[in-house]
């Protein structure tokens, strides 16, 4: 038997960086005028090199990816990612898990890219091949203004998007006149979904539900804070909107107790908070046994966990509905060939691993050394989100 592979890893590096948004995004936890992402690059001794993307919304990102995953893993091999995400839990993180998903996500993801790179194969073809050739994308409507949620909602249909999200938890008032407005904007046919990122009680949950009964939702998404699995479980069984979570199922555990508590018809898988593609995976084939279709979040990837995002939608069985993305609202990206979505669909790429090439320049040029408005919002000093709102 021949002598197995590595692939040593010689060095760890990163990049953050901002890039700013085409319309600022307004929801119930402030504004945000752009996406903060970390970029890993992980290099083998051999000189093949992985790239990863994640979230960088939160100060403790950095530090973490920095301190602690880049000496954890310098040396060791690039191909045992098992190993390295349990030896990473077991670096103090083992109880406190949705501290360090964010950071290992970057890292993982770079790791797969190595792995492809090595077999010369796409990702998708190392998870199984595709189960489906292209996976349709949200028009993502993320404002607070009626106007601009009409004109958006028509020139996403326009476009070929075929199912729209909304921001909800603003008001009482808005939740329901906005999804009324787009609906009658855009017709029954088109699917509409909305987020209420946590802001409602129960008592509010089960009012505005009913009212929003005869707006065929697809989905209501995290109705409730992301602790209370018991009161998703009740609403499930009092509304005829499909209840969906998303800030409740970070880890593959908090997937497990979602599903031991009865408490979702779909669920969101987010690799950047799952702590990687293979935990995402993992999740997803858990929802599989469960009968629960899943879809993807977005945290407004750049290209690189975009290409992550189609290899893991293009594979996954259960993955029914359409994913996530924030890539239409960006001004920019960090690859030499950005991603098409004409038609509100877009294909994988084809190439070894995530089959995607960072550019060097964009990431100099759109470098950052802080997070930018992640949460709350300067033109309101006084405001901070309470979760439930009202």
């Amino acid at each position: 038997m021949p002598e197995s592979k590595t692939a040593r890893i010689r060095r760890v590096s990163y990049h953050k960086v901002f890039v700013p948004y085409r319309h600022v995004v307004e929801w119930s936890a402030g504004i945000r005028p752009g996406t903060t992402r970390l970029i890993a690059e992980v290099e083998t001794e051999d000189g093949v090199t992985g790239w990863g993307e994640t979230n960088c919304l939160w100060d403790f990102v950095e530090p973490l990816f920095a301190n602690t995953l880049i000496p954890l893993v310098t040396g060791d091999d690039a191909f045992r990612i098992e190993r390295i995400l349990k030896r990473v839990e077991g670096a103090g993180f083992y109880h406190h898990k949705r501290a360090m998903v964010a950071a290992v996500a970057a890292l993982e993801m770079a790791l797969w890219d190595i792995v492809g790179k090595y077999a010369g194969l796409p990702l998708y073809q190392l998870w199984g091949g595709t189960f489906r050739n292209e996976v349709p994308i949200v028009a993502y409507i993320q404002s607070n203004d009626p106007a601009l949620l009409e004109q958006e909602a028509v020139a996403a249909v326009a476009a070929g998007f075929r199912t729209i999200k909304l921001k909800m938890g603003m008001s009482e008032t808005a939740d329901i006149d906005h999804v009324r407005l787009v609906r009658e904007a855009v017709g029954p046919d088109i699917r509409l979904r909305g987020d209420v990122n946590g802001a409602w009680t129960i008592g509010t949950a089960k009012r505005q539900l009913r009212k929003l009964e005869r707006f065929d939702l697809e989905y209501i998404e995290q109705p409730l804070p992301l602790e209370d699995l018991n009161g998703h479980a009740m609403l499930r069984r009092q509304t005829c909107i499909p209840i969906a979570l998303d800030e409740s199922a970070y880890t593959l555990q908090d997937v497990s107790a979602i599903i031991r508590a009865d408490a979702a018809d779909v669920i969101l898988l987010d690799a950047h908070e799952a702590g990687g593609l293979l935990p995402t995976r993992k999740a997803a084939a858990v929802c599989e046994a469960a009968g629960i279709p899943v879809t993807l979040h977005s945290g407004a990837e750049l290209g690189i966990s975009t290409a992550a995002n189609l290899h893991l939608a293009t594979t996954i069985p259960n993955l029914i509905l359409a994913i996530d993305s924030q890539y239409p609202n960006q001004t920019e990206d960090i690859i030499t060939q950005p991603f098409d979505f004409t038609g509100g669909v877009m294909r994988v790429p084809q190439g070894p691993g995530l089959g995607v090439t960072p550019d060097r320049d964009k990431l100099q040029r759109l470098a950052t050394d802080r997070i930018q408005n992640a949460y709350l919002d300067p033109s309101r000093p006084d405001f901070f989100p309470m979760k439930p709102q009202y």
